[in-house]
């Protein structure tokens, strides 16, 4: 599906269908709203003098005019003006997209919503590009009958100059991050005979080529000369060898230290000989959502204006029984040296992420995000409108914090108290890798503590929101891509107050720093 920025007017475009907010208890039509409404013979008024559609939030309709020349309009509810935010743009979007493709329209046609007051017009832009891909989005790979037909073009119009021009790259932006978490989600709803170790690292080789960054495959036995005990020992059950892989954009920019975001990218949990039961076990072709993110966000890369280097680092591996497979009571040696005795077999997420987080110590990095399906135990804390955030580090809590709330990605932060290390600790081995019920979640993030000790490191736990149980505004039940919108907001909010703390400084100083550079160059 195209989606193009046009300068013109939502009343005159020819489209399958127009898509319209509505601000809920405002009687006079503005704006684009007014203009559609003249077009048609004054049918929006006409409908909301019946009292049939109200604008509340995400409430809809749809008209079928006699004159103007859409065939369909297709009216949204916006919900009170002052609860309107970017949130709501994007799903607005969303529930256009979605219900303009079921009613076979091919071409949509609407304005981004809020542009014209309630938002910043690259805001309302960027949500409008960003929710029409999400909505529209279904995963149909493996369906004969995929339903209705896609839509050919979503088209977002604006009549305004200066607000044309501001949304331009905003637009463009939207399309790349969007098209990330469809990517995202497409590669967690693979089943896993299709998705193997070997495949991923496949997938993460086109995916480097297409946004200009380099890509690099560990095998076994690079892995094995590394000392990444705790990748193989997860791998050695299945036929499908473990892959370790490793993302980077922009390292040529050497003076400055990178971030590096892992994803943990087990392409099919079994639980190994500590089994899984029945019930779900489908679903675990989605336990590698943190890989999958890790590679929506390099997709979306180049549509972000980034100062630092992104490292992505994906330890890749299938989870399964087998002759050779990993057995409670064995002891594997993680790359830092650190020995662990493994006590559940499906507590395997955070063994790879101990080899991750210890690879990660090379690129002396200036941060750490972690994203991984790693405990059930965080969906019975959070539900599912929300991921777990571990991390020691205030401000890097804040800001990923502030900026899942701007994204809709919402974390929410749990403790790190040194209490539960000792739950941790092994009489065999340094830790084990699975303790009590109680607190699952938290005695995950403590064992990945011992890991990324040193590194300013965040930990976010998405089992709770890497996997939709129902059909919601911006996804399908099923994969979300969640991790995506996030990591982009928070490496473009990051970049912002980085380059507004440069110009701050003062002049004098800004000459020191660079003469600093140049003669380390030299």
């Amino acid at each position: 599906m195209e989606i193009v920025l046009r300068r013109g007017n939502l009343a005159t475009r020819a489209a399958g269908a127009l898509a319209l907010g509505i601000f809920e208890g405002e009687a006079r039509l503005g704006g684009a709203a007014a203009d559609v409404d003249r077009a048609s013979g004054g049918a929006i008024r006409a409908l909301l003098k019946t009292g049939d559609f109200a604008g509340r939030w995400l409430e809809s309709v749809v008209l079928y005019p006699s004159r103007g020349k859409a065939k369909r309009v297709l009216l949204v509810g916006l919900g009170p003006r002052a609860a309107f935010d970017a949130r709501r743009a994007r799903q607005t979007a969303a529930v256009a997209a979605r219900r303009a493709r079921d009613l076979g329209a091919r071409v949509l046609a609407l304005v981004a919503h809020g542009a014209g007051g309630t938002l910043d017009p690259g805001a309302a832009g960027e949500a409008a590009a960003e929710g029409a891909l999400l909505g529209h989005y279904r995963h149909t790979a493996y369906r004969a009958d995929a339903g209705a037909p896609a839509l050919v073009r979503v088209e977002i119009l604006e009549r305004d100059a200066t607000r044309f021009a501001s949304m331009r790259e905003a637009v463009e932006r939207g399309v790349r991050i969007g098209e990330g978490v469809c990517l995202a989600r497409d590669l967690a709803a693979t089943p896993g005979q299709d998705l193997t170790p070997e495949n991923l690292a496949d997938r993460a080789r086109e995916v480097a080529r297409a946004s200009g960054a380099r890509a690099t495959v560990l095998g076994v036995p690079q892995m094995e000369r590394l000392g990444m005990g705790a990748v193989l020992g997860v791998g050695r059950g299945s036929e499908h060898a473990p892959r370790f892989i490793v993302l980077e954009r922009g390292a040529a920019r050497a003076k400055e230290r990178p971030i590096v975001v892992i994803g943990k990218g087990i392409t099919f949990d079994t639980g190994g000989i500590s089994l899984k039961p029945r019930e779900n076990m489908h679903k675990m072709k989605y336990d590698m959502s943190g890989a999958a993110a890790v590679l929506g966000l390099f997709h979306a890369l180049p549509a972000l204006d980034l100062a630092r280097p992104v490292i992505g680092l994906i330890p890749s591996a299938e989870n399964m029984p087998g002759g050779r497979a990993l057995k409670p009571g064995d002891v594997l040696r993680a790359l830092d040296g650190t020995t662990i005795e493994v006590t559940n077999t499906d507590a395997e997420g955070r063994l790879v992420l101990a080899d991750a987080l210890g690879y990660a110590r090379r690129f002396r990095p200036a941060a750490v995000v972690d994203l991984a399906t790693l405990t059930g135990a965080v969906s019975i804390a959070l539900g599912h409108l929300a991921a777990g955030l571990f991390s020691e580090d205030d401000a890097l809590a804040g800001e990923l914090l502030a900026a899942g709330e701007a994204s809709g990605e919402r974390l929410w932060r749990l403790p790190l108290w040194d209490g539960y290390a000792a739950e941790m600790r092994s009489d065999t081995a340094d830790l084990v890798n699975s303790a009590a019920r109680e607190g699952g979640a938290i005695l995950g993030a403590v064992f990945l503590r011992h890991f990324a000790r040193g590194m300013r490191w965040a930990h976010l736990d998405i089992a709770s929101t890497a996997w939709a149980p129902s059909d919601r505004p911006l996804e399908r039940r099923g994969p979300t891509g969640f991790g995506v919108r996030l990591l982009c907001e928070w490496l473009s909010r990051e970049a912002t107050a980085r380059t507004a703390a440069s110009s701050a400084r003062p002049r004098g100083a800004r000459a020191r720093a660079a003469g600093r550079t140049r003669a380390a160059r030299a």
